[in-house]
């Protein structure tokens, strides 16, 4: 049988975490907020449960037999996006939403900016983040 061992697989990781946010271009008139972003441009806020998944594509370790552990994915989505957006109020709680608009296309590219930094640079990273059960994005990284 030949050896399964360095073949390229993904292994995901499935993670939750409860948002508010509020749809917003300052630069734009109150009236064209509200025609583009609508019911998220509410200026009390609204919020969202994300489901995150996040994608590791490498190689299988030859002693090991795994591209990534879980349990270390796990840790580092829980330490690095978890304990930092979780009940966040993401515009006026999180430094990366202070001037960004957290859209869910936003959203996905800062996750993946931070845990591209924690995460070996030989692995392929991919997330997928559902704003709603069919709403969502995925990023894979620049020029991807």
């Amino acid at each position: 049988m030949e050896s399964l061992v360095g073949q390229r697989v993904t292994v995901c990781r499935k993670s939750h975490f409860n948002a508010a946010h509020r749809l917003n271009n300052p630069v734009w008139k109150e009236g064209k907020n509200k025609e583009v972003f609508g019911v998220c441009n509410n200026e009390n806020y609204h919020g969202h449960n994300y489901d995150l998944i996040v994608k590791v594509t490498g190689r299988i370790d030859t002693e090991s037999g795994y591209v990534m552990d879980m349990k270390v994915l796990q840790d580092l989505i829980d330490e690095f996006i978890i304990d930092r957006f979780d009940h966040k109020n993401l515009n006026l709680d999180t430094i990366e939403f202070m001037n960004l608009n957290p859209t869910a296309e936003n959203i996905a590219v800062i996750i993946w900016n931070i845990l591209r930094e924690v995460i070996d640079p030989q692995m392929d990273l991919n997330i997928v983040l559902f704003e709603t059960e069919r709403n969502f994005v995925e990023y894979s990284g620049p020029n991807q």
